[in-house]
């Protein structure tokens, strides 16, 4: 039994338009999944899961599952979730030659389901990472990324870029600009303050809502070139540990993203209230249509005036985790 864990993210900015070939810069914080994976004698899967913001699910199945979990969510959240269990079991049974391998995992985690987080992004790398080392194989973090980015680009019909793969195998803030993938290197402390309106959004309806307008109207594919200008100066303003225009920056990013259509009210009002208590900046984070805002604020103020705004489920201080996939030692 191999108990491996990978941590979610926020964008600092150039969500959707890194689809597009344009950069973005993720972070990877401090809220985990943790797959534990166990080779079974037959060439099922037994998923369990818990702690997904859903009322946990129990599925086992062999090659496509026709049973489904009993949860108040999307279905097509659902299908999305067993379909990234499969397809991370199959990269596993890949990297150790082992097709017919079979597994028992147990999903836990801290990252809401489908909210702009890297929920699925982190239990893909878990995944893979503690099925290829369960069948004895050990893989670099940049091999389990590049396998976890080609789940997500299967799953997602062709939309995944490779961010929050690449950052949740490697940790720490990187940046991404088509399949060039790097470190950021001595990033100041970053004072994030998430917002969760309890919701989530559909990322392949909304990556397919942006690649639509884009297509139609050239100033939508100038918002879109935009967005990578902003990431650029970010980029310079985050190495010369600039947060004030860090925040300015963040503001422009969730602005430019609103018009392209994947903001909503609860999202909008949170970046509000965390901007109106002096946070530096605030902006949605992920692929939007509900779930998380990500405020920059030293102090407690945007946590408090979060937590009395309407719509706002949770709020919570989340640091840089510098860590990316790991064994859990002891589990």
């Amino acid at each position: 039994m191999v108990v491996s864990s990978a941590p979610g993210k926020v964008y600092l900015f150039g969500e959707h338009a890194v689809v597009y070939g344009e950069p973005a810069v993720p972070c990877a914080i401090e809220r985990r999944a943790r797959v534990t994976v166990e080779e079974r004698d037959d060439d099922a899967l037994r998923v369990q899961a818990t702690d997904l913001s859903l009322d946990g699910f129990t599925v086992e199945y062999s090659g496509e599952s026709s049973d489904r979990p009993d949860i108040d969510v999307p279905e097509s959240l659902v299908d999305a979730a067993i379909g990234y269990v499969d397809a991370a079991a199959a990269q596993a049974r890949d990297a150790a030659d082992r097709p017919d391998a079979g597994f028992d995992i147990t999903i836990e985690s801290e990252i809401p389901l489908g909210a702009g987080l890297g929920s699925s992004a982190a239990v893909v790398v878990a995944g893979i990472d503690a099925g290829t080392r369960e069948l004895g194989v050990e893989l670099s973090a940049r091999e389990i990324a590049e396998r976890a980015y080609r789940v997500e680009h299967d799953v997602q019909d062709g939309q995944a870029s490779r961010a929050d793969t690449f950052c949740s195998a490697v940790g720490g803030a990187v940046r991404i600009e088509g399949d060039d993938c790097h470190a950021i290197r001595d990033v100041p402390n970053l004072p994030f303050v998430i917002g969760y309106d309890g919701g989530a959004g559909d990322t392949g309806e909304l990556v397919a809502g942006v690649r639509a307008l884009k297509d139609e109207y050239d100033f939508a594919a100038d918002t879109v070139s935009a967005i990578g200008d902003v990431v650029r100066q970010g980029e310079r303003a985050l190495q010369a540990g600039d947060l004030e225009e860090l925040g300015q920056l963040m503001d422009f990013n969730h602005g430019l993203l609103e018009a392209l259509g994947v903001s909503s009210r609860s999202l909008d009002e949170m970046v509000w209230a965390a901007r109106e208590s002096d946070a530096l900046g605030a902006k949605l984070t992920g692929a939007g249509g509900g779930g998380c805002i990500v405020a920059l604020d030293e102090s407690e103020e945007a946590r408090t005036a979060l937590s009395y705004t309407p719509g706002c489920e949770e709020t919570f201080r989340a640091e840089l985790d510098t860590d990316g996939v790991r064994v859990e030692e002891g589990a």
